[in-house]
């Protein structure tokens, strides 16, 4: 067999389960990075790059052209998409961010059950690679650069082992994460910071008040997060 033979084979080999108490201490750190004051900004940059990525999904989904992603330091970001400004295709592109990490969160978690820990390390650099393409400013670049090395690095030089802990460590991330931003939204709109938010726009797209579109987003990214813990612990 040749050697792109052997790698797809590699990609598509099942891993164990970790012990129980791998995926118990994958989870506690992932909340410990989610909930500590000093790490929540610098790994928030990675909700963001996969909310605007899911903005940049939806848009192709619905037939609009992507124009660029960018991410910026302050942990925020856009993705501009050309079509119409009004109808489903501009709806499903704004709703998508927000709910976008945890259901990333849940596709991974159902990898996980299935045994392909080392192929979800390696579909989401694809998917890093795809967004990759779309930067359009040089924090952006960075950003991904970043992500994809840490990735990069853990499949090619970290053991079997450890990288199935590595594809809980990232998937209980995402599942935890998710609701946050959603939280922040929500608290900034309260203080009148922006009314230019995801919930903002899709409210005067579809005459839904934002608040409806907050709880949306809210109730997606708990539900993943609960149906993702179910299937990890089972």
């Amino acid at each position: 067999m040749g050697v792109p033979g052997e790698i797809w084979d590699g990609l598509l080999a099942t891993q164990p389960r970790p012990a129980t108490w791998v995926v118990a201490t994958t989870a506690a750190a992932a909340g410990a990075l989610v909930l500590a004051p000093r790490s929540w900004p610098v790994v928030r940059h990675v909700v963001t790059l996969v909310h605007e990525g899911a903005h940049g999904l939806g848009a192709l989904l619905t037939g609009r052209r992507l124009a660029g992603i960018r991410l910026h330091s302050d942990t925020s970001g856009v993705a501009v998409s050309v079509g119409r400004r009004t109808g489903p295709g501009v709806v499903l592109t704004t709703a998508a961010g927000y709910p976008g990490p945890g259901l990333v969160g849940l596709a991974s978690a159902y990898l996980l059950t299935t045994g392909h820990a080392v192929g979800l390390l390696w579909g989401l650099l694809a998917l890093l690679a795809l967004v990759l393409l779309q930067i359009r400013n040089w924090f952006g670049l960075w950003s991904v650069v970043a992500t994809t090395g840490v990735l990069l690095g853990v499949t090619l030089w970290v053991p079997d082992q450890g990288q199935s802990a590595f594809a809980y460590l990232v998937t209980w991330f995402l599942l935890l994460a998710s609701p946050r931003p959603v939280l922040e939204l929500q608290r900034q709109r309260r203080r009148a910071r922006t009314r230019d938010s995801d919930a903002d726009q899709l409210a005067r797209l579809t005459g839904l008040p934002a608040i409806v579109w907050v709880a949306l987003f809210l109730g997606s990214t708990l539900g993943s997060l609960v149906l993702g813990a179910r299937w990890l612990l089972a």
